[in-house]
C-alpha cells in the first residue's frame, strides 16, 4: 500500500510539472491584451459559473481560440491535452469538430463555430500554488483547479450534436458512443425485477437535472443498487463508471475510481427514465455518495447527447481549496 501511494504521488508530481510548463508556454505566448482577456482574479465570480450552450447564446469569460494565433492555439490543446486523457483529448476535439460538421450542414458558420471556444485562467499560475483554468464553448464545460501537486477536475460536462452522423463522410460516426452503449448493456441484462427498480420515470427529462448549476446536492434516491446487481452486471457498470473517469489522466482516473470502489460503491444508485428503445428518448443517471453522472438523450429525436460529472464537495477543487487554505493557515501558526 505505501508504495502505490508513493507512486501515486511521484505521478502527481510528475504530472503537476508538465501541465505547469504547458500553462506557463500558453501564457508567455499571450500578448498584453489577450493576457487581460485571459487571466482572472482566482475570486472572479465566473470561476464557478459554467455553461454548455453555444457561444453566441451564453456569453464566456476568457479568450476565444479565434484571438489566437496557430502557434497560440498549439500550446492552448497542449494545455488541455496534459488535463486529459488521450481518450478525452480526442473526445473534445471531435465534439469542437461537430460545430464544423453542423455549421456546413446549417450554412450557419457563425452560430456554428469550432473557433468559439474560450480559455479562462483563474490566478496566476506563475507564482501561485493555487489556481484554475477551464475550457469552454458549446458542449463543452472543463474546469480544472490545480494546488501544488494536486487537481480536480470537475464539472465535466460533454456532449453531442448529432450524437450519431447519419450521413455524409463521417456517417455512424458517435463520440459518446461507449456512454450510451454500455448503459443499455446493463439495462438489457436486466431482470424484470430489476428493471422495476431501475425505472423510476416512464418519461424521459429534456435535460439532465442539474443542468448548469453551480453548486449541485445529490438527486432523489432512485433506481437500483450496485449490490442488487449480479457479478456481470457489476463489471459492466464498473466500465459504465471508468469510461466517464478516462476522461481524466489515467493515474488520477485510477486514484478516483479506487476511492469510489473502497468507500461507496455498493450504495451507487443506477437509475433509468424514458424509453429502453434507443430510437426514443431516454435518460440516465449514476450517484454515489460523493459523485453523480447524468447522462440524457432527447433532443432531436433523440439523437442529442448531453453527459456531466459532477463532485458533490469538490467541484470548482472545493475540498482542494478548503484543504490548500487549511494548511496555509497551519504553516503560518508554525
Amino acid at each position: 500500500m505505501k508504495s502505490f501511494k508513493v507512486l501515486v504521488i511521484l505521478f502527481l508530481i510528475s504530472f503537476s510539472n508538465a501541465q505547469s510548463n504547458e500553462v506557463l508556454a500558453f501564457i508567455n505566448s499571450l500578448n498584453e491584451n489577450q493576457l487581460k482577456k485571459t487571466a482572472l482574479s482566482f475570486d472572479d465570480l465566473s470561476r464557478e459559473t459554467w455553461h454548455f450552450l453555444p457561444a453566441t447564446m451564453y456569453k464566456r469569460h476568457g479568450i476565444a481560440l479565434y484571438d489566437l494565433d496557430e502557434t497560440q492555439k498549439t500550446y492552448a490543446f497542449n494545455l488541455l491535452k496534459h488535463h486529459l486523457s488521450n481518450v478525452g483529448y480526442l473526445k473534445a476535439k471531435k465534439i469542437i469538430e461537430l460545430e464544423r460538421y453542423l455549421g456546413e450542414l446549417s450554412g450557419d458558420k457563425v452560430f456554428r463555430d469550432p473557433e468559439k471556444y474560450y480559455i479562462a485562467i483563474y490566478g496566476n499560475p506563475k507564482i501561485d500554488t493555487l489556481w484554475s483554468w477551464s475550457f469552454e464553448g458549446h458542449h463543452i464545460s472543463l474546469n480544472f483547479t490545480i494546488s501544488n501537486e494536486k487537481i480536480s477536475a470537475s464539472p465535466r460536462f460533454m456532449g453531442t450534436n448529432p450524437a450519431e452522423i447519419k450521413e455524409g463522410t463521417q456517417k455512424g460516426e458517435r463520440v459518446l458512443q461507449k456512454e450510451e452503449d454500455l448503459a443499455f448493456e446493463l439495462m438489457n441484462s436486466m431482470d424484470e425485477e430489476q428493471k422495476s427498480k431501475a425505472i423510476f420515470n416512464s418519461i424521459a427529462f429534456p435535460d439532465i437535472l442539474t443542468f448548469n448549476k453551480s453548486k449541485v446536492e445529490p438527486l432523489e434516491n432512485e433506481g437500483i443498487k450496485a449490490k442488487n446487481l449480479n457479478e456481470e452486471q457489476k463489471a459492466i457498470l464498473t466500465e459504465l463508471i471508468k469510461e466517464y473517469l478516462l476522461t481524466i489522466p489515467k493515474e488520477l482516473a485510477k486514484e478516483r475510481y479506487r476511492a469510489i470502489r473502497i468507500s461507496e460503491f455498493d450504495d451507487i444508485q443506477f437509475a433509468w427514465a424514458g424509453s429502453t428503445n434507443k430510437s426514443k428518448g431516454y435518460y440516465y443517471r449514476i450517484q454515489g455518495d460523493t459523485f453523480l453522472i447524468e447522462f440524457d438523450n432527447t433532443q432531436n429525436n433523440a439523437n442529442h447527447v448531453h453527459t456531466v460529472w459532477r463532485d458533490f464537495n469538490d467541484d470548482f477543487g472545493r475540498n482542494l481549496i478548503k484543504e490548500h487554505y487549511q494548511n496555509a493557515s497551519h504553516h503560518k501558526k508554525h
